[in-house]
């Protein structure tokens, strides 16, 4: 017995057996995991910096007790966000050998997650003269002469005491933090001031400390420095994906200061991303792995100076990167609407345009649905998420999971796929609703969604119905 057409497709003529669904596209802000802008030593909701400058020096090291929803949460003159960003210096983790201060990192975790995000993290070898724990020094580890003295003491990151104790470290935290769910990454900051220049590593120092974040970090995702030895090793060796990160994004200086004539002055969008990017290898690793900018100063620096804000994030967007952190300093709003937007293209945006299946199907019996979506974002999602369709009457519900591995989902091209799936067992003939999600294969939730209008609160996507009969 055929069951009667119910209402729902009194708009198809009696003839038509198939269905296209057509989802309004949304601009609007979408909190989704693991992309866009973060917050700089502190979390979602937190006051930021109200002039150009901030702290690099003092990662947090007390945390406020955050109990409510992260979707109330509203940062003035900045943006939504779902990654926090945060970094300490080595002395102030590690005060005595092995006494690594788990309670601040346990506490970064837990704060971040209460506000709805992950946390990138960074441990820095120095700032400056400090951040080095008193400790080393008295091992009688060697310095560097070249750049410090007595009063200004620079470790000689190519001392064997220096590989080792550094090493232990790193080794500790990724022996208790690898593959933490929510540790969004770890830097790959072996040497130098604030970990970010490699410091005076020989080049197979700085492969040997590489060796010892990979072989700490394997379920965690990496990002290693551009211009430094151990991002060109990461790429060459690792076989696990290695993102990477930039600082001094947005740099455009025009002074020639009298050396040389004005606008043609040294600077790193024209001089120093493009060759590092070629020579570190990297040119192409944001198909496999995130990239990450850190402002030059702040946005409200770059304001103060008449930069070029179009020509700066246009050519940002060009490296296809994930995640923006100006260091938690304010949005100027004369250029908040195109901060916004940069924001909306950072990492992926999935819009799906069209999914075409059967009007009607039996239990058990499979057909056909064709999909329709765009990235409009610029990079891939990089998380092993699935995409799922679900199936609801009257209290039952299915969920079945496709096939496709949506890290292929690449900006800038369509993706279109089709597959057979088969409508699960236990529906009664009649009506039976159909939704899709981006969902995490343990939890089986919707974690990811797109960039449409019909959402429900718990992240499905009602699209359409399908009758069952027997």
């Amino acid at each position: 017995m055929t069951l009667r057409k119910t209402c729902w497709r009194n708009q198809f003529g009696p003839n038509e057996v198939v269905q296209r669904v057509r989802p309004i596209e949304s601009r609007a802000y979408i909190a989704n995991p693991h992309r866009g802008t973060t917050t700089f030593q502190r979390f979602n909701g937190d006051p930021v910096n109200d002039n150009w400058t901030w702290d690099d020096r003092n990662g947090p090291s007390t945390f406020t007790l955050f109990s409510g929803n992260p979707a109330s949460l509203v940062n003035e003159r900045y943006p939504r966000t779902t990654l926090a960003y945060c970094r300490w210096a080595w002395g102030d983790l590690e005060p005595c050998k092995g006494q690594v201060r788990w309670e601040v990192f346990d506490g970064a975790l837990a704060a971040a997650r209460a506000r709805g995000q992950t946390l990138q993290m960074r441990l820095m070898p120095f700032l400056g003269a400090c951040g080095v724990p008193d400790w080393y020094w008295a091992t009688g580890a060697g310095m560097d002469l070249k750049t410090g003295n007595a009063s200004h003491r620079i470790p000689d990151h190519n001392d064997p005491r220096y590989f080792e104790h550094w090493g232990d470290v790193i080794r500790a935290l990724g022996a208790r933090y690898d593959g933490h769910p929510d540790l969004e990454s770890f830097d790959i900051a072996y040497g130098g001031s604030c970990g970010e220049t490699g410091g005076n590593c020989t080049p197979e120092t700085a492969r040997a400390l590489t060796d010892v974040y990979l072989a700490s970090f394997r379920k965690t995702r990496l990002v290693s420095m551009l211009g430094t030895d151990g991002c060109t090793h990461a790429q060459r060796v690792s076989s696990q994906p290695v993102g990477w990160r930039a600082d001094c994004f947005g740099d455009i200086h025009e002074d020639g200061r009298g050396v040389v004539p004005d606008r043609l002055c040294w600077n790193h969008t024209y001089d120093l991303y493009p060759m590092e990017a070629e020579k570190c290898g990297v040119r192409d690793a944001w198909r496999r792995a995130p990239v990450t900018f850190e402002t030059c100063w702040t946005v409200p620096y770059w304001f103060e100076r008449n930069w070029d804000i179009d020509f700066i994030l246009e050519q940002g967007l060009r490296y296809h990167p994930t995640v923006f952190m100006p260091k938690s300093s304010f949005f100027p709003a004369e250029w908040r609407a195109k901060l916004d937007a940069f924001d909306l293209r950072l990492g992926y945006r999935f819009v799906l345009r069209q999914m075409i299946l059967s009007l009607e199907t039996r239990p058990g019996q499979s057909f056909e649905v064709q999909t329709f979506l765009d990235n409009v974002g610029v990079a891939p999602i990089y998380r092993p998420y699935k995409l799922a369709y679900r199936f609801v009457q009257e209290g039952i519900e299915r969920v079945v999971e496709s096939a496709q591995d949506i890290r292929t989902w690449m900006p800038e091209q369509p993706a279109w796929f089709s597959e057979t799936i088969a409508m699960p067992a236990g529906f009664q003939p009649g009506e039976v609703g159909v939704s899709v999600g981006i969902i995490d294969p343990l939890t089986r939730r919707p974690v990811v969604r797109f960039a449409i209008e019909e959402v429900a609160p718990d992240g499905w996507h009602p699209l359409t119905s399908m009758d069952v009969v027997v």
